[in-house]
């Protein structure tokens, strides 16, 4: 009995350094490896991506970037594999960003993933970088009635009726699909609520993991999937492997949820281990 009592008497003195020091050997080990723990898609990864599996080629999506680099290990992924997905079921890919932060990001999807995977695609004819435009919704609800109001060049500023993926754009109301990759306001919510439900265009997306539960009231009526936080990409990304598994080098989701998975369960037992020597040691007295 003294042993035990010892042992949780060491447990809740613990120099918190050891703490430190465990979750970083748990998250370490993991990305040295190169573990990849399978992710299990649930229905509403499945919804996007079978909604895309459906698309006739030649369907016009909007693939917008409403995020910054403090999400980009959530928000990239799911991005990069949306786009590889869009462009190899033959869909034409208009990128733009209503976060000045996100535009940059459209720029890593297109050096990571599509130049290297679509060499033939055509930049103005199969994919485009439209760039960011500042006005948040306001913005939306002028892109709704006019697109070229707002967008008269691309993100390298060469005049928009140059493109010939951009002649048949007059409004939002043009795209088949509508993505955003959020990780705040304005983002996915905000697409549904002013442009998606008000112009019953298909829409859905990825957001960070706490913004999630803002978004599943959403579903599915008014947004048709949702990836939620990295493990909602991972499922994703495990999808497009599954049918494309040429897309596997580029995988990023399914490589940190070893990390992450590890990290949490070593966080579960150090908790449960801290409150039994709580509760032991106060029981008798010490």
């Amino acid at each position: 009995m003294s042993n035990q009592t010892s042992f949780w008497e060491k447990i809740s003195r613990i120099d918190r350094r050891w703490i430190f020091l465990t979750i970083a050997i748990t998250v370490s080990v993991p990305m040295i490896l190169g573990v990849d723990f399978a992710a299990v898609p649930s229905p509403m990864v499945e919804d996007i991506f079978h909604r895309i599996e459906q698309l006739p080629a030649g369907s016009r999506v909007l693939l917008s970037y409403d995020y910054g680099p403090s999400t980009v290990p959530e928000n990239q992924p799911m991005a990069d594999a949306l786009a590889y997905h869009l462009l190899k079921r033959g869909c034409k890919v208009y990128m733009m960003a209503v976060w000045a932060t996100g535009e940059r990001q459209a720029t890593v999807t297109m050096e990571r993933v599509v130049i290297p995977s679509f060499p033939k695609a055509v930049y103005g004819d199969d994919y485009i970088d439209l760039g960011y435009k500042a006005g948040n919704t306001g913005l939306m609800n002028l892109l709704f009635t006019n697109f070229k109001r707002m967008y008269t060049t691309d993100r390298t500023g060469k005049d928009i009726e140059s493109f010939p993926m951009m002649q048949q754009i007059e409004s939002l109301r043009s795209f088949n699909m509508i993505f955003s990759i959020s990780s705040g306001q304005p983002g996915l919510k905000e697409w549904v609520q002013f442009v998606g439900d008000r112009g019953k265009i298909p829409t859905s997306g990825g957001v960070t993991a706490v913004q999630a539960t803002e978004l599943y009231p959403y579903y599915p009526r008014q947004m048709f999937g949702l990836m939620a936080g990295l493990q909602g990409a991972a499922e994703f990304e495990s999808m497009v492997i599954e049918k494309y598994p040429e897309y596997a080098p580029m995988r990023t989701a399914l490589r940190k949820m070893a990390p992450q998975t590890v990290a949490h369960i070593a966080i579960i037992v150090l908790v449960v281990l801290g409150n039994i020597a709580y509760f032991t040691t106060r029981k008798r007295g010490k």
